[in-house]
């Protein structure tokens, strides 16, 4: 059983991510992608915005999300396609509000895609995004599970972006979450915010 972590960050603020390849003969993570999810609470109000464009090979196998805001944050829509061979979810405007109140930055991203891509004898997931401000850009390579903290003007952490979570179950079945947002105490919220989820397994 064998896998391989490669990451690499390319010019012009995108970033690319993979894993590859993940061989073996069982499956385990279904073929699976979503634009993103959110489930927050914040002075007392919970904000919820269920998985965006999700697809699975299971079903519905594509998807077509329009722009969807709630309150401090807005999902600007999307698409996703399951196949045995490849899953994948594209998202756009995305814009985080909710820190600004705690006098945090106003996080964007203008688009980003997750794939995930299956053999008979490996997978590999990557992805990519462009037009990201209000969190610093991780490093080049970048690590599975990199924390970039979203802080106010003095210092202080109000969340973090954890970037590249990765699930290697090894079976050869892969799973991959671009970003991942964790509100701290110090926001005076808790919950997260999801962007970019796929897995896949060998195929058949």
């Amino acid at each position: 059983m064998r896998s391989t972590i490669v990451t690499a960050l390319a010019v012009t603020g995108l970033v690319t991510s993979a894993v590859s390849p993940a061989s073996a003969a069982s499956v385990g993570l279904p073929g699976m992608a979503n634009i993103g999810w959110a489930e927050f609470t914040k002075e007392g109000s919970k904000i919820e915005v269920p998985p965006q464009g999700a697809c699975s090979i299971a079903g519905p196998t594509s998807a077509t999300a329009e722009a969807v805001s709630r309150p401090g944050i807005t999902f600007g829509g999307g698409t996703s396609s399951c196949t045995t061979a490849r899953s994948t979810a594209t998202g756009k405007n995305f814009e985080l509000s909710a820190l600004t109140s705690a006098g945090g930055p106003r996080v964007r991203l203008s688009s980003f895609t997750v794939t995930c891509d299956a053999t008979q004898t490996q997978t590999s997931a990557n992805w990519t995004f462009g037009g990201l401000s209000g969190i610093q850009n991780p490093p080049n390579p970048v690590p599975a599970g990199y924390v970039s903290p979203i802080k106010k003007a003095d210092g202080t952490a109000l969340a973090n972006a954890v970037f590249n979570t990765q699930e290697l179950p090894g079976d050869g079945s892969v799973g991959l979450t671009m970003l991942r947002i964790d509100f701290l105490p110090e926001s005076g919220m808790s919950g997260q915010v999801t962007l970019g989820r796929t897995s896949c397994s060998p195929t058949p």
